[in-house]
């Protein structure tokens, strides 16, 4: 005798899944300086990597297609905080935020920056998910957010990695920052 059946995967679930599957490509199109369609197409082709679905793929090619665009805003929304200086995780993630708020019907704005802010929670700094928040948030509702941008003194590395201070390096708990 078998138990109850599990509950069929929500569509959000397979949507997490292509959003992260898609900041994957932008991020590795962008760290080995590659086109974002080839990496995107060899992803594709690839039976080494795991799939990349039509929606993931969306993504990306909505992303390429705007992207002038799309980094304008970011620029104009993310107050003090060039896009060069971001962590390359939170840049991408906020391309595929600004995409889907601004180009994607299928998907309501708040859904769109919940997305962002748990791949945010997951894979970027402490920081990132309220700067994330702060800055969709002012593009889906045409207000530039008062949100500090992430720490300066924070290196782009993966989540959970944290770097020692250099020789003496080490800033003094009550030193300003920029912002």
């Amino acid at each position: 005798m078998s138990g109850p059946a599990s509950p069929p995967t929500p569509r959000k679930g397979s949507r997490s899944k292509a959003r992260k599957r898609a900041l994957d490509i932008l991020f590795e199109s962008e760290a080995r300086a590659e086109d974002a369609q080839e990496v995107l197409a060899r992803r594709i082709a690839g039976a080494d990597a795991p799939p990349v679905s039509d929606f993931a793929a969306s993504l990306v090619e909505g992303v390429i297609e705007h992207r002038d665009e799309i980094d304008a805003v970011i620029s104009s929304y993310s107050r003090g905080w060039t896009m060069a200086r971001m962590p390359a995780v939170d840049r991408m993630i906020l391309r595929i935020g600004v995409f889907e708020i601004r180009y994607s019907d299928d998907v309501p704005d708040p859904v769109a920056i919940d997305e962002a802010i748990d791949l945010a929670r997951e894979l970027s700094t402490d920081d990132s998910p309220r700067f994330v928040n702060g800055v969709l948030a002012g593009v889906s509702s045409g207000q530039p957010g008062t949100v500090a941008p992430p720490s300066p003194d924070r290196v782009d590395v993966p989540a959970g990695v944290e770097l020692a201070p250099a020789d003496g390096d080490a800033p003094a708990d009550d030193e300003p920052t920029e912002g």
